[in-house]
């Protein structure tokens, strides 16, 4: 696999060597080994797989205690996948990273804890897989309004059309008024808090 560092550096494109013939194709999606050198150490807890249809946009999603770090896939059609980070004291806060991952690319990215992340289905129809860090915990989940003007994601809005988001999404804070990652934190002591 092939490890890209984003202009976030800690957020890591992953594109895998795809092997293939008359049959079909064969690919690694995952090796322990090869992660933890490029991205650290983590131990992957759960799967989640949703499917959306084209226009949905779900984020932009976090996790303030009991974070979650996300190796984000599409296994049909196309998303356009994005991280912000949201540690405060980082070079890069408010900032944010994005492309397209579909099933024809494979390609995977990277978010740790310290981010939140979203994405916009371009596609028809798209199945989105991720493994986690941490457990979901609904009480500790967050979520930062899609259009921030302060973050400024560049979306890539079928027709220009507004996307079809969930009540909570659509009543998120912005950026300025949302529950952040404080200076110095570590998942280890806003978890043990």
């Amino acid at each position: 696999m092939e490890y890209i560092r984003t202009s976030i550096p800690d957020v890591v494109l992953i594109k895998p060597k795809v092997f293939g013939d008359y049959r079909g194709f064969f690919m690694e999606t995952f090796r322990q080994s090869e992660f933890d050198e490029v991205c650290g150490h983590v131990d992957f807890v759960q799967d989640n797989h949703s499917g959306s249809s084209q226009g949905i946009l779900r984020g932009l999603h976090y996790q303030l205690k009991n974070t979650q770090g996300k190796l984000v896939r599409v296994v049909q059609g196309e998303v356009f996948d994005v991280a912000v980070d949201i540690r405060q004291g980082s070079p890069t806060f408010g900032k944010w990273v994005g492309g397209i991952l579909s099933a024809e690319n494979k390609w995977q990215l990277w978010v740790p804890a310290g981010f939140a992340h979203g994405y916009y289905v371009v596609s028809e129809w798209a199945e989105f897989v991720y493994k986690t860090t941490n457990y979901y915990a609904p009480e500790w989940e967050r979520n930062i309004l899609w259009n921030d003007p302060t973050i400024g994601i560049d979306w890539p809005l079928v027709n220009g059309s507004l996307p079809t988001l969930s009540q909570k999404d659509a009543l998120a804070p912005i950026l300025a008024e949302a529950e952040v990652f404080p200076p110095g934190w570590s998942i280890e002591k806003l978890d043990m808090e």
